[in-house]
């Protein structure tokens, strides 16, 4: 009998309801001028729409990360693809999943991030772990800017 409980990759999701309609959530993932303000407080460059020219740059990760759009489907997905350490992908990368649901007839949006996938070592998890730990504080970031207009990263990495 095979074993079935072989890890083959690593990948996970995070969740979170922000209480703003989906269309205005959408938006504020996918145009670089608010991403910049809550999220890439390096800036981001290029909305995220397939063909744009798109990066990232972080201010506790210094130098600009090219990010491939893969689909865009406002206002309910977007996938993109970017590189990452100990992948499984040949190309070196990982894909992340936006996912934007209504909840509460619209007045309410549940934003799930899902990302794969890693190597099952310890580098791959290092990796998977850090991407994780990311996405949630990009959720938390991302409820207080879009419901406070506050940028809950100002200072808090360095």
């Amino acid at each position: 009998m095979a074993d079935h409980s072989t890890l083959i990759e690593l990948s996970f999701t995070v969740s979170g309801h922000v209480s703003r309609p989906t269309a205005q959530t959408y938006e504020a993932v996918a145009d670089p001028e608010q991403l910049s303000q809550y999220f890439t407080t390096g800036g981001a460059r290029g909305r995220l729409e397939p063909g744009a020219d798109v990066t990232w740059d972080f201010a506790d990760f210094p130098g600009a990360f090219p990010v491939t759009v893969v689909a865009a489907e406002q206002p309910s997905r977007i996938v993109i693809e970017w590189a990452g350490t100990a992948t499984t992908s040949e190309a070196g990368t990982t894909t992340t999943t936006f996912e934007f649901e209504p909840v509460d007839d619209d007045t309410r949006t549940r934003v799930t991030i899902t990302e794969s996938s890693w190597q099952p070592t310890d580098e791959g998890a290092t990796s998977a772990f850090g991407n994780c730990q990311g996405w949630t504080g990009m959720l938390a970031a991302l409820k207080v800017w879009v419901e406070h207009g506050i940028n809950l990263r100002d200072g808090f990495y360095k």
